[in-house]
Formats: C-alpha cells, sequence, structure tokens
C-alpha cells in the first residue's frame, strides 16, 4: 500500500537583516522548506558586507578577510548547488605583509611549514619554536574549537557529550587561564613574532593582554587553513547567497524596518512593520542582540547583564583612492603600533585612539585589477577604534588621519597625501547609524574575559519559543565564519 506524501511546508520563517548570517539562516530555513522571507532596513543584503565606488574605486565596505570558506560552500552543497558555479574564489600564498616601526618587513605565508621557516630567518628564533606554536594552534582549532563554535554552549547536551568531555580533558590549563600575549612570550619570546601573534585577538575585536589563550587557534586559520579571496571582491559572498536564496524561493524585502517581534505567552507569532504585522512560526534575528531587545523586544525582559558587558572595539575607515602603485604592498597589509600594550589600554580603558595607532590597508586591486583605475589602487585603511561613547569624532579623525598619513608617509618613502584623489571615512558612529552595531562595536561583545564563549548570548532564545538570534554579536562571535555558523546553529535546534 503506498503512503501518502506529507507535502505540507512546515511553516513560515521571518529573519530579520541580510547580513551574511540573515543570508545563511535564510538558505538553510528554505532547503527545510520553511516559507522563508527576510526583512531588511537597506537597500541592499549584506549588512557590513556591502561596497560603493567612489569614480572608478571600488571598495569593500566592511570585512576584508576570506577565510573558512567550507562555511560559505556548505550552504550551496546543502541546496544540492555547484559552488563554483556562484562562488569562484581562490586560495592566496601570502596571507599578510607585516612592517613594523623598528625597518623589520615580513612577508608572511599562508603554508605554515614555510611560515616557519622563513620567521625563523628573519627573527633570528629556532624554527622548530615557530613550528610547535603552529601546531599547537591548528590542534586548539581542530578540539576546543569544535566546541567553543560549533556547538550551542548552552545546552547540557553538549556538555555531556563525550566527545566534547574528552576534549575539555586534554585542554591545557595556561590556554585557559593565561592572556594570549603571556602564552605568546613564553613560547616565541621574540618581541617582534609576538606582536605578529598578539594580533589575532584583533579578529574578534579583543585586547591580546586580556583574551584567553585560546584565542592561539586563530594564527591556524591564515597559517594552515589558508587565506582566500572571492573573485569579484568580499561583496562577491553577499552576492552569491543572496542569488541562492532567490533560487530556493526566499521572498526579500528590501528598504522596510521591523518594529517589534510579536510574543504571545511565551512564544513568538511574527513581526510588527508599522502597522502591518506578517505572522510566522519562526523568527531570526540578524539585529544586534542590544538593539533586538532595545528596540523589538521593549516589553520583554532583557538579559541585562549580557548587555552591559564590555563591547569590543571599532573601527575608523579611511577609504582612499590613490593615484599610484606601491609594489611592496599586498593584500592584505599591516603597520604596527610601537606600543602594542599602550594601543590596546587606551581603545578599551580610555576610549581613544593612540598617536602611534596600529595600521591596516587592504588593496583589493592587488587581487582584481579592475577595483582601480590603471596606475592607481584603491586603499581601505583601517585603525582599531574604541566604541562610540560620545567623543568628539571630528576632531579624533583629523588627528588619527594626520597620524596615519605621517607613518606611512615614512614606511613607503613618499608623501602620501598628494596622492589621495578620493575619500570616504567610516567612523564608530557612522558604523552604529548604518548597520545598527550598538556603540559601532563590530563584533558586540568583547571576548576579554576567560568566559567570554560562555557569556555571549545564545542562539535559541532562552524565554520565547520559535526566536532565535544570528550573527556577529551572539554565540559564537562575530566575522563571516562564525556569523555563518550562528545560522547553522540556529537552524540546526530547529
Amino acid at each position: 500500500m503506498n503512503r501518502k506524501v506529507d507535502t505540507t511546508p512546515p511553516g513560515r520563517a521571518v529573519v530579520i537583516g541580510a547580513g551574511i548570517a540573515g543570508l545563511g539562516a535564510a538558505i538553510r530555513l528554505a532547503v527545510k522548506g520553511y516559507d522563508t522571507h527576510v526583512v531588511e532596513a537597506r537597500k541592499e543584503p549584506g549588512g557590513k558586507l556591502h561596497s560603493f565606488d567612489l569614480e572608478g574605486f571600488r571598495f569593500d565596505a566592511g570585512p576584508s578577510l576570506f577565510t573558512m570558506p567550507e562555511q560559505v560552500t556548505e550552504l550551496f552543497d546543502l541546496a544540492g548547488r555547484d559552488p563554483a558555479a556562484y562562488f569562484p574564489y581562490r586560495q592566496l600564498n601570502d596571507a599578510c605583509r607585516y612592517f613594523w616601526p623598528d625597518g623589520h618587513r615580513f612577508i608572511a605565508r599562508t603554508d605554515p611549514e614555510q611560515f616557519a621557516r622563513e620567521a625563523a630567518a628573519t627573527f633570528h628564533v629556532p624554527e622548530s619554536e615557530i613550528r610547535e606554536h603552529l601546531i599547537h594552534a591548528r590542534d586548539l582549532l581542530q578540539s576546543a574549537g569544535k566546541v567553543f563554535l560549533h556547538k550551542p554552549l548552552n545546552r547540557w547536551q553538549t556538555w555531556t557529550d563525550p566527545a566534547v568531555v574528552t576534549t575539555l580533558l586534554t585542554l591545557k590549563a595556561a590556554d585557559l587561564l593565561y592572556p594570549l600575549d603571556r602564552l605568546n612570550r613564553l613560547r616565541l619570546k621574540e618581541p617582534h613574532l609576538v606582536q605578529l601573534f598578539n594580533r589575532f585577538a584583533t579578529y574578534n575585536g579583543s585586547d591580546p593582554y586580556r583574551t584567553p589563550g585560546l584565542m592561539t587557534m586563530i594564527a591556524a586559520l591564515e597559517h594552515g587553513q589558508g587565506v582566500f579571496f572571492p573573485e569579484g571582491g568580499m561583496v562577491a559572498i553577499t552576492r552569491a547567497l543572496h542569488q541562492l536564496g532567490l533560487d530556493l524561493g526566499v521572498t526579500y524585502h528590501f528598504n522596510t524596518t521591523v518594529d517589534e517581534i510579536l510574543v504571545q505567552q511565551q512564544k513568538v507569532r511574527g513581526i510588527r512593520i508599522g502597522t502591518e504585522t506578517m505572522p510566522a512560526d519562526l523568527v531570526l534575528s540578524d539585529m544586534d542582540i542590544w538593539y533586538t531587545y532595545r528596540r523589538l523586544l521593549p516589553d520583554h525582559p532583557a538579559p541585562e547583564r549580557i548587555l552591559r558587558q564590555e563591547r569590543s572595539t571599532s573601527a575608523l575607515v579611511f577609504y582612499w583612492g590613490i593615484q599610484h602603485t606601491f609594489e611592496e604592498l599586498g593584500l592584505h597589509n599591516i603597520f604596527f603600533s610601537a606600543d602594542y600594550q599602550q594601543e590596546f589600554d587606551l581603545l578599551f580603558r580610555g576610549e581613544e585612539v593612540t598617536d602611534d595607532p596600529t595600521i591596516y590597508v587592504h588593496i583589493s586591486c592587488k587581487e582584481e585589477s579592475g577595483d582601480a583605475p590603471s596606475g592607481g589602487e584603491n586603499w581601505f585603511v583601517m585603525v582599531n577604534a574604541p566604541r562610540h561613547e560620545g567623543q568628539d569624532w571630528t576632531a579624533i579623525i583629523q588627528e588619527v588621519r594626520n597620524n596615519v598619513l605621517k607613518r606611512l608617509t615614512r614606511e613607503l618613502g613618499q608623501p602620501i597625501e598628494p596622492l589621495i584623489v578620493r575619500e570616504k571615512i567610516w567612523s564608530p558612529p557612522g558604523i552604529e547609524a548604518d548597520t545598527l552595531s550598538y556603540q559601532g562595536a563590530l563584533y558586540g561583545n568583547s571576548s576579554n574575559n576567560r568566559f567570554s564563549a560562555f557569556l555571549r548570548h545564545p542562539n535559541e532564545n532562552p524565554t520565547i519559543q520559535g526566536l532565535y538570534h544570528i550573527g556577529g554579536t551572539v554565540h559564537p562571535g562575530g566575522g563571516i565564519p562564525l556569523s555563518l555558523l550562528s545560522a547553522k546553529i540556529s537552524t540546526e535546534r530547529i
């Protein structure tokens, strides 16, 4: 006897926000059969991950580093589509070019063996020590990373999983109890290398002198798994996921602001847009967790302890169209400050930018020649900035701009300001206004605490059935891969 197959859709799901997590969640929900709607206040998808043009110069506005591409390609595999047809990308040999004030320069390769060999020669340290440090980072990523990044930490089933228990028992106490800087000094000793590895704390806007040693695992992304570049620039990730969603039947509502998440008897019922309601069985919020509670759940008790936690760093970004080419620069470049610890002390305790900030310069036309006119370069120049708390940003921007130009002029051997033919500036207040990132913090709460992983808001709302939280301000954290993992964790709970 033939059994009748139930083809009734499981229900309607609404995703608030078309950031990278929202795009990923919509795809996963559509694959599950949900009538999926994405509601986005901006006119286009991507959130921070969007692009713009300045009269011939193209810029990716937000994230500029692409690692863990499997978090993107998995979505196409899940949908039964060929990732290469939507999203071609390539692996790079160089992770980053580093410049120090004392004249040291180093091109960091993505291959860990080559990195260790060349770093040992440049900084006159034993190659074996560098190799062992990278192996330890890889082991942490493969063990602790699978727990802290891939699993819901608020579920008791996670902590009773035998594999998780085994992983936790094998962790070294120092990785949990020592700050990242202390571990790097113990294991590497050489100041330039210590600063290079301390820099990985900025992956999630944290302080290397306070964030736990577990952050060592981040080094294994660049120098192990690899650094990649999408054809068409970083915005190609947004466009590919948006197109996949369209192909799967996801409905996108742009230029549409959600005013409230509707809750009745501790169960989500949908959303309100002005005077109109959109019923839903599930709601996933890709909005900053602070704004989700303050704006969309005003009558629901908020987790005040979580919302009061220290925020991550923000950024001050100068988008410069440069009328010159610099052979010594690559896709990713970092000009380190002379006093890294003072830089972070001022960022988190003084809410200001040091006179000698670390400068990150991303030049996508090094890999995508059409991003700048012939003979020119598109510079994405970023300095870590404190969260927005009412500072005089007009004065800060001018001072930082002057200091950045002085440093780059000194390092590159010619005046930079006369070469700038196009300019746009993105400051913490602008980031907050444009992306609803509370205080302009790029990653939500900081990870400046050994318990940070446990203190982030969980993906499944603990008191409202059918409500989930995704994106960089909740578990497991910020950045493209972790935002996509938040969507995965959430939808796998459904």
